[in-house]
């Protein structure tokens, strides 16, 4: 037996190589239902995010999350550090939201409301506008550099700039009141922090949606990598349908659908056979369109697989080969090639290919939203036992947090003891010192009683007035409470806190100590 370990070697041409180049995707325009489903969530988030800083609520900017303050501003809601619990279950809301929906339907966030995907579409639209469509992109970017190549790229980059320096203005814009931002722009009279953040969100919407693009998908975004674990063959995923649509191939107008002639549909064994083989030997339209899998089946294996033959018009799939679904694709993969990682379900695919099934007098839905057990065949549920628990938890979470904005007291009441001494002796008896704090978290001046219950007689606030707090002020109040001599140890004491119209109170635990015996 020998001990030698085979070794592969590269040629120094590149052959071999385990390292790929990946080229620039190019996709193609396309329209439809999910289109413009998508350009709706675009317009809508985007015109939320850009709008929120200019409107205003009771004289103040509607949402500002005002650091300095440790105050968060949403519309007519006052968030204090003390709500912290709210943002907490406000994220895991977000979180199990993500989980329903994906269990559901797939990565219907990456395709609709990622913030990554919505500023990509609005770079590509820039793009298509001052470069043209894809076919006009692809020979600008293979051309020499002329004249009209540095106008066109110049003017893409311009906008792209203008556009990414305008996101990180808005950007700050939340935390410092935008107006305040703005005025102070012409004297350039930002503080470090302002140009640093405008600077680094522009840079990293310029980078992110213009050149990363699919790359921030593919390889930067750790959603992708689980969301296997919340997949089931029940969940709605976008995908291919090979019993119909294979074996693919171009053919002329005329010829009905398989599912209206005499061959009907593939068994399943025959029908993905025919895919592996399609994948393992592109057709000439797929190498012009750059159509190959990334993930499903690895041109790298050592796997073999005979060619598809030649098929007679009346015995081909459904699917043309046009490859129209893969131009279409922001991240260039091939959807007949299976389910694969870099699909963020966008629809893109659905669109074209419905577009092209009308075009051959065909079914639509040879591409389309359905779940991997209905594309077998197979008894499908949709809502199962872990749709319910997910939506259950979530409608739990979502009554929780409404329920306990709305219930927030307008108080926030804390105590502090007098860290420089446990207690004084006087001539008349033993005093505690103590530091209230008080937050009026309302819009309008409250005014509040304040008043103390222990187990000890004789027991004595210094506080005669009625204390006043106007809208949103913290106040710090020094405080005294005074014992007779004879009071030793430690006793509970509870502040009690209750505004002069009997509908706010609020009690605080603290402690009395006199001197030991």
């Amino acid at each position: 037996m020998s001990g030698r370990i085979p070794i592969k070697m590269l040629d120094d041409e590149g052959h071999d190589s385990y390292y790929v180049s990946e080229g620039k995707i190019y996709p193609r325009e396309v329209s439809g239902r999910l289109d413009r489903l998508r350009k709706l969530a675009v317009f809508w988030l985007l015109g939320m995010f850009y709008v929120f800083p200019w409107l205003s609520w009771d004289g103040r900017q509607a949402v500002l999350f005002d650091l300095p303050a440790r105050q968060f501003h949403v519309f007519g809601l006052i968030f204090w550090p003390q709500d912290f619990v709210f943002l907490a279950l406000l994220l895991i809301i977000a979180a199990m939201a993500l989980f329903f929906f994906t269990a559901l339907a797939g990565r219907l966030f990456c395709g609709y409301a990622c913030p990554q995907t919505v500023w990509t579409e609005v770079f590509l639209w820039i793009e298509q506008w001052t470069e043209g469509k894809r076919n006009q992109r692809i020979r600008l970017d293979a051309g020499p550099w002329t004249r009209e190549k540095i106008l066109r790229k110049g003017a893409k980059h311009i906008l792209w700039l203008v556009l990414a320096l305008w996101t990180g203005f808005t950007f700050v814009g939340f935390f410092t009141p935008i107006t305040d931002l703005g005025a102070r722009l012409p004297q350039l009279a930002w503080g470090g922090w302002e140009v640093f953040w405008v600077l680094f969100y522009a840079l990293a919407t310029w980078g992110n949606a213009g050149f990363l693009r699919e790359q921030v998908c593919k390889y930067m975004c750790p959603y992708a990598r689980f969301q296997s674990a919340m997949f089931d063959r029940n969940t709605l995923i976008i995908a291919y349908d090979p019993m119909r649509g294979e074996p693919r191939g171009p053919r002329k107008r005329g010829i009905g659908s398989v599912l209206e002639r005499g061959r009907g549909l593939l068994d399943k064994i025959t029908a993905y056979d025919f895919v592996f083989r399609a994948a393992k030997h592109p057709t000439a339209a797929d190498n012009r369109a750059h159509a190959r899998s990334t993930i499903t089946f690895d041109n790298e294996l050592e796997t073999e697989a005979e060619p598809l033959p030649r098929f007679a018009p009346e015995e081909l799939g459904d699917c043309i080969d046009c490859t129209i679904c893969v131009q279409v694709c922001p991240t260039g993969i091939d959807i007949r090639n299976g389910l694969q990682y870099e699909c963020i379900a966008c629809g893109a695919c659905i669109d074209a290919c419905d577009d092209v099934m009308d075009k051959m007098g065909y079914p639509r839905g040879l591409i389309r939203y359905t779940t991997q057990n209905a594309i077998d065949s197979k008894p499908s549920r949709v809502i199962r036992p872990r749709i319910m628990i997910y939506g259950a938890i979530l409608l739990v979470l979502v009554l929780a947090w409404g329920w306990g904005v709305g219930a927030r007291s307008p108080l926030i009441a804390e105590v502090l003891r007098d860290r420089n001494a446990l207690y004084r002796e006087t001539p008349t008896g033993v005093e505690n010192g103590y530091t209230l704090k008080l937050i009026n978290k309302g819009n309008e001046q409250a005014q509040y009683n304040i008043a103390i219950e222990s187990g000890i007689d004789d027991l004595q606030l210094m506080l005669d007035d009625v204390v006043s707090l106007d809208a949103q002020q913290v106040l710090s109040l020094p405080l005294v409470i005074a014992a007779p001599a004879d009071v030793s140890g430690r006793h509970e004491i509870t502040f009690v806190i209750e505004s002069a119209d009997g509908q706010v109170r609020q009690e605080v635990d603290s402690s009395f100590f006199g001197p030991k015996q």
